[in-house]
């Protein structure tokens, strides 16, 4: 089986780390010299990251996080891809992996929700007796989600406990599903829903990532593609019964097609078309194609200009 040049690499691991400061300096140098781009998050609870870069150094990587005592079981899961999915490495200090700004303290790694595999989270998603909740942000859940799934409609994970407060309704005494991209937003978010009480909460192992690459469900009942977060934006998951969810917003076409508005104060993701791309000039809004620094206009511009000069650097 032929294998593309490089990889990319999704984990997360809730630990309680002493100096978290410290380590995001010294593993900010240590990726710059192994020559991988991505971003990496580390705080006191614990280090979520992405990253690219070739099979040797994804594997240097991978060895070098798991022979730190605090990182020994780290789950890493893996995309072949063409080339680099990140222009620059970031690695950040932050108070929280997910900016949930959950009230109350609480122990993630002892008080998550259970596990499910990829072939029974299956089983129980299809179950009359379960809510699913997709825990992610709106846009994400736009162009991918479970079939059946309630859609949390926030634009920040930091405004999830408000929505939680206002729907009560939907979830309370019910069986919950949960599910995220990779893992890392299910995790600290069912810890919380326990330490509120909700105890009946489960949540899919490793992510939709994990489930589209499983060898039983094969991305089975999920609609759309899946939003990651680099250069590749949406990838394929299901490869039983794969649909579109989308559609482009000028003209209604389905597409998958995510694209940021061309004005730059703008720059808000939309679905967009090959088509109407240059018909809307890659804008959200008329507002957004009339902007005099509109993107797409002046890079055209600069195009036609190189093509008419022959400049080719």
């Amino acid at each position: 089986m032929e294998t593309k040049p490089m990889r990319v690499l999704l984990y997360y691991k809730y630990v309680n780390i002493e100096d978290p400061e410290t380590l995001t300096q010294e593993h900010l140098k240590y990726c710059k010299d192994l020559g991988i781009k991505g971003r990496i998050l580390i705080s006191s609870e614990g280090i979520n990251g992405t990253c690219s870069g070739t099979w040797e150094q994804t594997e240097q990587y991978m060895n070098d996080l798991k022979a730190n005592p605090l990182f020994s079981d780290i789950e890493f899961k893996i995309d072949e891809v063409e080339e680099h999915a990140f222009k620059k490495i970031f690695v950040r200090h932050k108070k929280e992996l997910v900016t949930w700004r959950f009230d109350g303290e609480f122990d993630v790694p002892k008080q998550h929700g259970a596990y499910l595999e990829p072939a029974e989270w299956k089983e129980m998603m299809n179950r009359d007796d379960v809510v699913i909740l997709d825990v992610r942000n709106n846009y994400e859940y736009e162009l991918g989600h479970f079939k059946n799934a309630i859609k949390i409609d926030v634009e920040a994970s930091r405004y999830m406990p408000e929505w939680l407060e206002e729907n009560k309704d939907l979830y309370e005494g019910k069986t919950l599903l949960t599910y995220c991209t990779g893992g890392v937003r299910c995790e600290k978010f069912t810890a919380y829903m326990r330490d509120q009480g909700h105890d009946n909460i489960f949540h899919l192992k490793g992510g939709v990532a994990m489930y589209g690459k499983d060898e039983a469900t094969k991305g089975e009942d999920w609609e759309g593609e899946l939003y990651v977060f680099d250069e590749r934006i949406n990838v394929p998951v299901n490869s039983v019964n794969p649909s579109v969810v989308s559609h482009c917003m000028h003209c209604g076409t389905e597409t998958v097609r995510y694209v940021n508005c061309a004005n730059p104060e703008c720059n808000v993701q939309h679905f967009c078309c090959e088509e109407c791309e240059p018909k809307q000039m890659r804008s959200c809004s008329k507002e957004c194609q009339e902007h005099p620094r509109n993107r797409y206009i002046i890079d055209n511009i600069a195009e036609k200009l190189q093509e008419t000069e022959g400049v080719v650097g």
